[in-house]
């Protein structure tokens, strides 16, 4: 077909889509602002020619302009969220600490803040998740695929992980939405906080929302390839989940 009639199918095709939202959301402009968030944070480890000042208004009015896309409060949105960041940025020292301390390949603070895949990955999800507990729609999984895609480590923006998170290689992690981790967590690749099965109603539509992911205790290690099911099974303080194994409830031995 001729570039004309090609045009005027892929326009007609667009009524397919009428009735959903339609938001166009620049996800290029939010990965920068991450990284500008980034430099702020660590500036020891990143440099910039923008005076701190810059970068922090930077922040926020990028990250404003974004938000205002899909919700009208979006000024007390961005307010909220710029409020959280000096408690990010503490959350993420003890994360770096975990990964120091936690994985022998580690050598210095600099090379986990600037090489390691799961401590990009944490980074990324915890600037998600404050957006995400702000109920900010879209923008909060486009940073946390962005993680996905540069580290093959998969975490929900709606999970809940404490502090002091230890991902040592990371590959294959998946996070469901409504996981909780404890403290002083230590997780290999391969890991999976997933969903035994999927609740349907009547007509066999699936049912969106409601706790379908595990809760992780306190202090706990879990294996590489070790996948935990379930949003009732529970892996208690201190326990030890060995490589390779499928946790479809909570297990007495860990209790």
């Amino acid at each position: 077909m001729d570039r004309e009639e090609l045009l005027r199918k892929l326009d007609e095709n667009r009524s397919l889509g009428e009735g959903r939202d339609e938001f166009f959301i620049d996800s290029g402009r939010i990965i920068s602002v991450t990284q500008k968030i980034r430099i702020l944070f660590f500036p020891d480890y990143f440099r910039s020619t923008r005076k701190a000042e810059d970068l922090l208004d930077a922040v926020y009015r990028e990250l404003d302009d974004e938000i205002a896309k899909i919700d009208v409060n979006h000024e007390m949105i961005t307010k909220r969220f710029m409020d959280t960041l000096p408690d990010v940025q503490a959350k993420l020292f003890k994360d770096i600490e975990a990964i120091y301390n936690g994985d022998p390949s580690a050598t210095t603070y600099t090379e986990i803040v600037n090489s390691f895949p799961g401590f990009k990955a944490i980074y990324l999800y915890r600037i998600a998740h404050e957006l995400y507990e702000l109920k900010v729609p879209i923008i909060p999984r486009i940073i946390t695929e962005y993680a996905h895609e540069k580290t093959g480590i998969d975490i929900n923006p709606g999970a809940k992980i404490g502090e002091y998170f230890c991902i040592d290689h990371g590959t294959g992690i998946v996070i469901g939405e409504t996981a909780v981790v404890g403290d002083h967590v230590r997780m290999y690749h391969g890991v999976t906080l997933g969903v035994r099965n999927f609740r349907k109603d009547e007509n066999g539509n699936l049912l969106k929302g409601g706790k379908r992911h595990p809760n992780i205790g306190n202090n706990v290690i879990l294996y590489a390839n070790a996948t935990v099911l379930g949003g009732d099974t529970y892996i208690a303080d201190n326990s030890v989940v060995p490589a390779g194994s499928l946790i479809l409830h909570t297990p007495e031995t860990f209790l």
